[in-house]
């Protein structure tokens, strides 16, 4: 068994605008402006900005996906360009990372379903953390049935959220089209508020890109994308900018119709802004932002678990992570990051925990430009179906150090503290882990009965490495 390629152009934007187009464009607008001192022509032109920097780093990340086309391809590439240690340091991080981004958005898809039920007052938090728990599992289930399933659901929910996002947008032109001065004067006056300082800026940018994570989503599935070195770099340059136009659309309908101090002060903007103008259609729009997150959620599941399926084939995780399922999916993957994902959504303060993910998060990004960097140094001969000017490998790393650095330099606080402890601590538990002996017998009859209770199997395309685990489990199976 192996990932089977099942994915081409059209289901490359749809994946892109459902790992894109999700929680970000209902929490960000509020963040953005915050810190865009209210300033609307600064906020609508950092939303903007955003775009063209998620584009030029996506198409930079691109060259990856297409010049190593396996799952999980970012982990791979690094430690062939940076070493094993700093592979290992991206996998602590995103080990991480990833099931916080999933608990986020658990939590989110079961607040803005549950929430119609309690007008007027804050929804319990027990029914929303049950709810968040079997979106969640539901969603792991699907997963096991592979890839084409997940692609189908993904399509499907899409749709239906650019349905309402259409609606939003369409409703907000309608507005300003009427020419009514209570909905357009924000626009006359759209440079009167104080401009923001470089710190600020750097946070809004911070804001704005959270609702633009999820284009690497085609990177960390590129084993499973047809002609990769074709499909990848077209479907980011078409998907993006869809994106792009949705969210400048959407935060123009929002402040056609609610007041910069209304957004800043909504904890849920879509929600504040229907019950302003069309009250009974708020089931709709909490179905379609429902809807969207757990498109999102899809593909956070899709692009983790193959991160740690590759992994596990390299040898920094246990082996059983690296078998599939009889429909060619990384079960034991996928539960694992599930299992995560369930202990944060029970345990944990996600705001302060984004907090301290943000900063790592970024680090991550500096460094997989500074691996590319390296590699064409070291390869120049290496095939690449597909290569980014250099200007826009420079371009990322900047945008990296910038927000990076601006926030510590400029407004210092322990959660950065927190965030580089963290970061730097996975390589002390790399050093523990390669004085771990996986093949030990204990070790060996434990991912047996996880094989058997599982129903995986190794790939056909194993390493070396795997080849030795699997005579291993040949012997205590005999």
């Amino acid at each position: 068994m192996q990932l089977l390629r099942a994915i081409g152009f059209f289901r490359g934007n749809i994946l892109i605008l459902s790992a894109t187009i999700g929680a970000g464009i209902f929490v960000s607008p509020k963040g953005v402006l915050k810190y865009s001192s209210l300033n609307v022509a600064v906020s609508l032109s950092i939303w903007a900005a955003c775009a063209v920097l998620t584009l030029i780093s996506a198409l930079s990340h691109a060259e990856l996906g297409t010049t190593f086309p396996i799952s999980g391809a970012q982990y791979y590439f690094l430690k062939r360009s940076l070493g094993s240690s700093v592979a290992f340091l991206n996998l602590w991080i995103k080990l991480f990372t990833h099931p916080l981004r999933l608990a986020t958005e658990s939590l989110l898809l079961s607040t803005y379903t549950i929430q119609p039920f309690y007008a007027g007052c804050p929804a319990p938090e027990l029914p929303k953390r049950c709810l968040a728990l079997a979106a969640l599992w539901s969603l792991g289930l699907l997963n096991a049935r592979g890839v084409q399933t997940v692609a189908w659901l993904q399509t499907v929910s899409t749709l239906a959220k650019m349905t309402v996002l259409c609606f939003i947008c369409f409703t907000g032109i309608v507005l300003l089209g009427m020419g009514e001065r209570e909905n357009v004067a924000r626009f006359e006056n759209a440079l009167d508020a104080e401009l923001p300082d470089v710190s600020q800026i750097a946070e809004a940018f911070l804001q704005g890109l959270f609702a633009y994570s999820g284009t690497s989503i085609l990177n960390s599935m590129a084993g499973e994308i047809k002609n990769p070195g074709k499909n990848i770099p077209k479907s980011l340059i078409t998907g993006i900018p869809m994106v792009a136009v949705v969210y400048l659309l959407a935060n123009v309908s929002y402040l056609a119709v609610l007041t910069p101090k209304e957004i800043v002060s909504a904890d849920a903007v879509a929600l504040t802004w229907t019950d302003k103008i069309i009250p009974s259609m708020q089931w709709v729009i909490s179905f379609g932002i429902s809807t969207s997150v757990f498109s999102t959620m899809c593909c956070t599941v899709l692009s983790a678990s193959r991160m740690i399926y590759r992994a596990s084939q390299e040898g920094q995780l246990p082996f059983i992570f690296s078998m599939l399922n009889k429909h060619s999916c990384p079960t034991t993957a996928v539960s694992q990051l599930i299992i995560l994902t369930s202990i944060v959504i029970i345990t944990s303060d996600l705001i302060n925990l984004i907090r301290y993910s943000g900063l790592a998060l970024w680090f991550l990004r500096g460094l997989h430009m500074i691996g590319l960097l390296k590699l064409r140094y070291q390869e120049p001969n290496l095939p690449r179906p597909y290569k980014v000017p250099l200007p826009f490998i420079f371009g990322s790393i900047a945008i990296s150090l910038f927000l990076i650095l601006t926030p510590l330099i400029k407004t210092p606080k322990m959660e950065h503290v927190y965030g580089l402890i963290f970061i730097f601590s996975g390589l002390l538990c790399y050093w523990i882990h390669v004085h771990l002996n996986q093949h030990s017998v204990s070790f060996v009859k434990v991912t047996c009965y996880l094989q058997l209770l599982f129903n995986v199997s190794p790939p056909e395309d194993h390493n070396e490495g795997i080849s030795t685990e699997k005579s291993d489990l040949k012997e205590i199976f005999l």
